[in-house]
This record gives C-alpha cells, structure tokens and sequence, in this order.
C-alpha cells in the first residue's frame, strides 16, 4: 500500500501516484472456470437431469406397487382374523352347551328319584328317610362326577374364615370356643378351588 501523508506536500506527478496505488489492488476477473458447475451445462447437463426424473418416477412406482401389496396383505389378514374369530366364538358357544348338557344329564336322574319318592308310600317316617338319604348320595355323587366336593366341615371343627361365613354366634359349653357350633350351608369345592363357602353358626363361650 502507498501511505498517503496529506500534511506532506505532494511532490511529482500525480498521475504516477494515481496508478501506484491502483497498482497495490488486485483486480479479480470472473473466469467460465470459476462459474458454477450448473452454469456450465450443457445438454450433457439436462440428459443427466432428465434421468434422475426418469429414476425418481420408478422409484415412486415401485413405493405405489409396494404400497398397494401391503394393503392387501392387510386386508387378507384382517378377514383372516375376522373368521379365527368368529370360529372362536362358536367352539366357545359348543363347549359351553356341551357342558351344560353334561350337567342337565347328571341331574336329571336325582330329580326322577325324587319323583319317584313322592309317588311312593311309606309305612314310617324312618323309611322315607332313608328313601331321601339315598337321593340325597345319589346328588353328592353327581356333583362328583361334576367336580363338585362338598368341604369336609363338621360341627365342633375351628372356624376357618377362607372356607365358612359366620352368620351369627351361639353359646355351647359343650364345643370348643371358635368352634362351629351348627351349619346353616354346606361350603363346596369345585376342581379344588373354592366355589361356595359355607354358612355357619360360631360358638362363642
């Protein structure tokens, strides 16, 4: 750079000062080379242009082709579910006819047994006892074949709170306190779980 001291007076010629200092500047000159690629293209350019649409357009078909399996793969899994369910439901609506019927042919015989007790005439109290008895064995063992156990609960056995509902208390100085003093209901048992607890009277000393 030409330092340009102005307190100076200038000395010369001052068009030779002029290009001295136009000289401390470079002058830049756009050049082709220094345009952008895409300035210098030329039909070579809009051929490579023209073939990335032409891929692009593929691509975008192969994702509509792609696209459209999808959906009828959905479809088909979706009536497929639709029939896995509805043959559920049937075969869950035959299993259980199936096993009321079983229950109904079970029962069916305790009840003509007691059809014939009633028709039945008896020369004591004692033997239309034991006629009701027999029913009675008779239901206990279609329960059985049912999966239905009575509990095992007697009076004079503890009081067990998973199995049996207190309905009330009542004194007996011959039980045991907490005992069972009287069942009201008998407690049952369906495939070793809990089906109905029994209803008993509590002995409280």
């Amino acid at each position: 750079m030409v330092d340009l001291n102005l307190d100076e007076p200038l000395e010369g010629d001052l068009q030779a000062v002029a290009d001295e200092v136009a000289s401390g500047y470079r002058t830049q000159v756009v050049t082709e080379t220094d345009l952008p690629e895409p300035s210098r293209m030329g039909g070579e350019g809009r051929v490579d242009l023209e073939s990335a649409l032409i891929e692009a357009e593929h691509q975008m078909e192969e994702l509509l082709r792609r696209e459209a399996e999808l959906m009828d793969h959905q479809r088909r899994l979706a009536a497929d579910f639709n029939n896995f369910r509805n043959r559920a439901q049937r075969d869950i609506t035959l299993a259980v006819e199936q096993a009321e019927r079983k229950i109904f042919l079970e029962l069916l015989p305790v009840l003509d047994n007691f059809d014939r007790g009633l028709a039945a005439t008896y020369q004591d109290v004692d033997v239309f006892r034991s006629g009701v008895e027999l029913v009675r064995k008779q239901f206990l063992e279609a329960l059985r074949r049912l999966n239905v156990e009575q509990l095992p609960l007697q009076v004079g056995d503890p009081f067990d709170a998973l199995h049996a509902e207190a309905l009330t208390t009542y004194t007996d100085p011959n039980l045991p306190d907490g005992s069972v003093a009287a069942i009201y209901e008998q407690g049952f048992n369906l495939k070793g779980q809990l089906l109905r607890a029994a209803r008993v009277v509590v002995n409280r000393l």
